[in-house]
């Protein structure tokens, strides 16, 4: 019986066991080839993707992650026809990372190609399918998964001549588009591959059904929409258009001064109308446009030009150069219609004269929140920004409008409120240029680099700082007896943040700002990079070894970096990365650029970083099918996957792992984690 327990417990304790490492299979393929007529088959792989996790397009630009492809086997008779078409559309996002436009493709994706079949073809079709999955935290390596799918009886006729086949290169593209678009059941299914372990996917999936899969972070991001859309609102109430609709917010509920249960029906119906005005504002854009539009208005160069131009006109209205206002008619009319009617009409007129009143000043934190929101992408993230906005400004509202006698405290309207003017026209002018960025990284314009970018901000935030100490004066500004507290604490405030933006002009990381700022290898002059090179970089670096970033010397080989490491009588940090994987990037940005991380690195390590998406072909002699995985192991990124999946059973990046010359393990591996403190704990382990 004890035996039973002990068992028992065995059992449970593994099965509790945190997984640290494990082989991922996030995605998995079936291929099949459908019949179109007597000389062409459609050859489809059909993509079964898990929740989180999602795959790159297949149309990239050059420098960014590796896009999803589809490749056929060199055979004669057999040729591609038209272009790969894939169901559903990738869905365009903006990568921080690699500072360009990206599209993803999640939930189900089918791609689908043409093959033209000539007299003297093989028996099959054959090929692979290229992919590289990632999630939040981790990046998978490129996989090949291979297909050889039967062909079925043809009747071909003989090799056509030279006129023939432009008559029919002719009419390949409406032959492509009529195969694509056939769903009558005159198409065959001939041939079906499962790949990879998991459950079968259903044979062919229509497009109405590849609805992406909804991310497991969507809470979140609706949270982080929510708050920065609320700390907006927040700004919004110090503007000049919101704050003086305190005394006619007043001065329309002082008649239920002493009928508190009306004050409070009243209120909350004041409060809920302000709500529902930008809730719906949010709502008709979506609905307008569609979550995707919006993603990709978003993130593209022309329309981000449009709105920098927008926010730097709002700017130069908030300076003073001229005073936006809505038509007076408008206001007025809402206005007299809400004494007028009285009762719960009159509430929410009044509230609609307040959203319409105060849009002037609001409009361009507004518009700004919505595109934030539209790069989620999803189709109530504009909704959830403007509830976040209206809720900040209707709850202090609402309590005006609840006990409109208690606010005889508040400070009155005057010069200190052209003043908040003043400084949001400052901020407005800063945040304009991180859309101006965006366009010049999707365009690769090369007009905005990272210093340009710096030194724009630092110019703008010193003004502003200027200005508060009383150094600078606006037209519409009164003048400045003194200085007040608030204003001092502020102005050191922003002279604390330039002094923190300047040395970025040298290279420093700057991670408070790093996600607005233009990538790091935009910068030209590096004294981060320069500087560690002349401490790390060898004279002459050489085979399979090269400069890595903030000047550390990487080995692209394992054995070669073995034998450099005990050479030199150091611990390999051995670093599972790709060229094309965005979250390693972000480990190198935002830790190995700490100054502690990167002198660890650089003097009591030897580097040895695997590119498990290089795609340089192994000569065929070296070339091999993994007895792991039953994989062909094509090029040298395959090798690198194959070694850290037979090594350290895991085929996630980033994953680093500190060895001895023993090829041992000296502590426990790990992944994505940008702690800074946590990650030199982990290498000083070891030393």
């Amino acid at each position: 019986m004890r035996k039973n327990w002990i068992l028992v417990w065995a059992v449970l304790f593994v099965a509790l066991l945190p997984v640290s490492a494990q082989v991922l299979e996030p995605v998995k393929w079936q291929f099949s080839l459908e019949k179109v007529d007597e000389t062409q088959v459609m050859v489809v792989a059909e993509a079964s993707i898990d929740r989180g996790w999602h795959l790159y397009s297949t149309d990239l630009p050059a420098g960014g992650p590796i896009p999803t492809s589809l490749n056929f086997e060199e055979a004669p008779g057999l040729t591609p026809t038209g272009a790969l078409e894939t169901a559903p559309k990738a869905e365009p996002s903006f990568d921080e990372a690699f500072q360009m436009e990206v599209g993803y493709f999640s939930g189900k994706v089918r791609l689908s190609q043409l093959v033209t079949v000539a007299a003297g073809a093989p028996a099959a079709v054959g090929g692979y399918v290229e992919f590289m999955a990632c999630d939040d935290h981790r990046c998978l390596p490129p996989q090949q998964i291979d297909f050889e799918l039967k062909l079925p009886e043809m009747q071909l006729s003989a090799p056509k001549g030279e006129v023939e086949e432009a008559v029919e290169a002719a009419v390949v593209a409406e032959a492509g588009a009529e195969a694509s678009a056939e769903a009558d059941g005159s198409t065959s299914v001939v041939a079906v591959e499962e790949i990879a372990t998991g459950e079968q996917l259903a044979a062919p999936v229509s497009e109405e059904q590849l609805v992406p899969a909804e991310d497991e972070a969507e809470a979140e991001s609706y949270w982080g929409i929510f708050w920065l859309a609320f700390l907006g609102g927040l700004a919004a109430l110090l503007t000049p258009c919101v704050f003086p609709m305190i005394p006619l917010t007043v001065s329309f509920f002082l008649r239920n001064a002493d009928n508190r249960a009306r004050a409070l029906r009243d209120g909350l119906f004041y409060g809920l109308t302000i709500i529902f005005a930008y809730v719906f504002l949010g709502l008709a854009i979506s609905v307008i446009f569609g979550a995707n539009a919006l993603n990709a208005m978003a993130t593209n160069p022309v329309f981000n030009v449009v709105f920098f131009a927008l926010l730097i006109f709002f700017a130069a209205s908030f300076f003073g150069a001229f005073e936006l206002t809505m038509p007076a008619k408008w206001s007025n009319a809402l206005d007299s219609k809400a004494d007028q009617s009285g009762g719960l009409l009159g509430v929410i007129l009044m509230g609609l004269t307040f959203v319409l009143v105060s849009f002037s000043c609001t409009g361009p934190i507004v518009g700004t929140l919505l595109v934030e929101a539209a790069i989620g992408g999803n189709m109530f993230s504009p909704a959830v920004g403007m509830l976040g906005f209206g809720v900040a400004l209707a709850v202090p509202f609402a309590l005006f409008a609840i006990f409109p006698t208690a606010l005889k405290s508040l400070p009155k309207s005057g010069g200190w409120m052209n003043s908040v003017k003043v400084v949001l026209g400052f901020v407005v002018l800063a945040f304009s240029l991180k859309f101006l960025s965006v366009a010049d990284s999707v365009g690769q314009w090369g007009l905005l680099n990272r210093e340009v970018f710096l030194v724009l901000w630092i110019a703008i935030f010193l003004l502003l700082g200027l200005y508060l100490l009383g150094k600078i004066k606006f037209a519409h500004d009164s003048d400045l007896p003194y200085l007040s507290v608030p204003r001092l604490l502020l102005a050191i405030g922003v002279f604390a943040f330039v002094f923190y933006l300047i040395p970025g002009l040298w290279g420093a990381p700057l991670r408070a700002v790093g996600s607005v700022l233009p990538s790091i290898t935009t910068q030209e002059f590096n004294m981060n990079r320069l500087g560690g090179a002349q401490a790390t970089v060898a004279p002459v670096l050489g085979e399979h070894m090269k400069e890595g970033p903030y000047g550390l010397v990487k080995y692209t080989d394992y054995e070669t970096g073995l034998e450099a490491a005990k050479a030199v009588g150091k611990p390999v940090f051995l670093d599972f990365t790709g060229l094309g994987c965005a979250n390693c990037k972000t480990m190198e940005a935002q830790v190995w650029s700490d100054p502690q991380v990167r002198d660890l690195l650089a003097k009591e390590f030897v580097i040895v970083s695997l590119y498990v998406d290089d795609r340089e072909r192994l000569p065929e002699s070296e070339q091999y099918v993994s007895e792991l995985t039953g994989r062909k192991v094509r090029t040298v990124g395959n090798k690198w996957t194959d070694f850290q999946i037979t090594h350290y059973n895991t085929n996630s990046q980033p994953y680093y792992v500190l060895l001895n010359h023993e090829e041992e393990a000296m502590n426990t591996p790990r992944g994505f984690n940008t702690d800074v403190e946590d990650f030199v704990k982990w290498l000083k382990e070891v030393l």
